[in-house]
C-alpha cells in the first residue's frame, strides 16, 4: 500500500479544466481523484501544485490516508489558512488514497464511513439555462430538464451567457435597474413554466448589493424557491450574520469554504441553513465527512456542491451516502453535449440518472472507471518519469 507514483492530468474541453491525480502502490493498486477546479481559472495552478506535493505523497502508506492528509496539511506552510488551489490539490490527493484503500478492501469508500443512508440519491439539475440572456427563452429552457424527469432545478438568475464559457457573474455586487428588472422577470417566469411542484434554488454568487438583495429575496420567498445560494461574497460573513433569520427561505453557502475550520466560521455566522462542501477543495472525503457531521450538529444540512468532471460526481456519491443531512446532490446533465467535452469516465454517474434518482454503487472505491486512453493525452506531470 506504499505509494509508489503519481501522475497528474490537466484536461482541457467543452469549457471545463479537470485536473485528475492518479496514485499507484507499490503492489499495483490505482486510486484516482480530482481536484475541482474545472469551471473558472485554476487548473494549471492546481496541477502544479498536485506535483509541488508529490514529495510529500510518494512513499506514504495508503492504508491510513489521514495521515497523508495530516503530514500535508501541517508540513506544507500555506495550507494551513490557505485557499481553493492548495485544498483542490490535497482534495484530489485525499480522493486517490480513499480510493485505493477502499479498492483493497474491495468496498464502496462509504462503507468505509459505517453508512449508506440511502440506496439512490436524489439529484438537482443545473446548467440548464446558459444558452439564453432574455426571459421567455431563458425560462422555457426548464422544459428540457423537466422532460428528463428532473423534479429540482438550479439556475443563475442573475448571469448573462459568455461564449466559450459557462455564464458571466455580476461585476461588482449590482445591477443596472434593467439587468435588475429582467432578473426579477426570469424567476417569475420560471415558476409559471414550471408550475408549484418543481422545486427552484436559485444561485446569486454573491452578486447583489443590499438594497437589491432585499429587493430579490423578497421575490424568492414568494416563489417558495428552496434555497437562495451565495446571497453574499464568500469573505462576507458578516453579511450572513446581520441578515440572518430576515428570509423565511433556507440560505445556503460554502462551495468556496476549504476544512471544518473554515465551515465551523461559517456556520457559527447561524446565517446559513445549507452548507455545500465540495469534495474536490473543501479537503477531500473525509473532511467532508467530518464537515457534514459538524453541520448536524449545528442543525444545518448538507447539499454536496458539484460542479467538475464525472469522476468529482463520483466521489460525491460516496460522501453524500455516507452523511445523515445529506440534501439532493447537484449535477450538470447536459455539461458532456459542448464542443470538444472530454468524458474522463467509461461509466459516468450522469448517464445512469433516471427521473431524477441516481443509485448509489456497490463497486469498490469510488466506483469510477477512469478511461486512461482519453485522458493520456493531457498528462502533465509524472513522478517516476519527472522527478525519480
Amino acid at each position: 500500500m506504499i505509494i509508489e507514483n503519481m501522475r497528474v492530468f490537466n484536461i482541457h474541453g467543452g469549457g471545463l479544466h479537470p485536473v485528475i491525480v492518479e496514485l499507484t502502490t507499490k503492489d499495483g493498486i490505482v486510486g484516482y481523484g480530482e481536484a475541482a477546479v474545472a469551471y473558472g481559472l485554476g487548473a494549471n495552478a492546481a496541477a502544479g501544485m498536485l506535483s509541488d506535493l508529490s514529495p510529500r505523497v510518494i512513499g506514504a502508506d495508503a492504508t491510513y490516508p489521514r495521515h497523508v492528509w495530516q503530514e500535508i496539511y501541517d508540513n506544507s506552510f500555506w495550507t494551513k489558512g490557505g485557499g481553493a488551489i492548495v485544498f483542490a490539490a490535497l482534495s484530489a490527493i485525499d480522493q486517490a488514497l480513499w480510493d485505493i484503500k477502499a479498492r483493497s478492501l474491495g468496498v464502496p469508500v462509504y462503507e468505509l464511513f459505517g453508512a449508506k443512508f440511502e440506496s439512490s440519491i436524489e439529484v438537482y439539475a443545473n446548467g440548464w439555462s446558459t444558452n439564453h440572456d432574455d426571459v421567455v427563452g431563458w425560462a422555457n429552457s426548464a422544459e428540457r430538464p423537466l422532460n428528463d424527469g428532473y423534479r429540482l432545478l438550479k439556475c443563475y438568475p442573475l448571469a448573462t451567457r459568455q461564449n466559450g464559457a459557462t455564464l458571466r457573474h455580476v461585476q461588482r455586487r449590482q445591477l443596472e435597474d434593467d439587468a435588475f428588472r429582467r432578473a426579477i422577470e426570469r424567476v417569475k417566469t420560471l415558476r409559471k413554466v414550471v408550475g408549484p411542484d418543481i422545486g427552484l434554488m436559485f444561485d446569486l454568487s454573491g452578486g447583489l448589493n443590499n438594497d437589491q438583495l432585499i429587493r430579490f429575496m423578497n421575490v424568492c420567498a414568494e416563489l417558495n424557491a428552496i434555497w437562495v445560494e451565495e446571497p453574499f461574497d464568500a469573505f462576507n460573513l458578516q453579511g450572513l450574520r446581520n441578515f440572518a433569520g430576515r428570509w423565511p427561505i433556507p440560505i445556503a453557502a460554502g462551495e468556496r469554504i476549504y476544512t471544518r475550520s473554515g465551515f465551523r466560521n461559517l456556520l457559527d455566522t447561524g446565517g446559513v441553513d445549507i452548507v455545500m462542501p465540495d469534495v474536490g477543495n473543501c479537503g477531500g472525503v473525509f473532511e467532508l465527512v467530518q464537515i457534514a457531521a459538524m453541520a448536524e450538529a449545528y442543525n444545518v444540512r448538507v447539499s454536496v456542491h458539484n460542479c467538475a468532471s464525472s469522476l468529482c460526481t463520483a466521489a460525491s456519491v460516496q460522501v453524500a451516502a455516507a452523511s445523515a443531512m445529506s440534501m439532493p446532490l447537484e449535477t450538470y446533465p447536459y455539461y458532456s453535449e459542448k464542443n470538444n467535452y472530454v468524458q474522463v469516465l467509461k461509466n459516468p454517474p450522469e448517464k445512469s440518472i433516471v427521473n431524477g434518482r441516481l443509485e448509489v454503487p456497490t463497486t469498490p472505491g469510488l466506483g469510477a472507471e477512469i478511461d486512461l486512453d482519453t485522458i493520456e493525452p493531457f498528462r502533465c506531470f509524472d513522478f517516476l518519469r519527472d522527478v525519480a
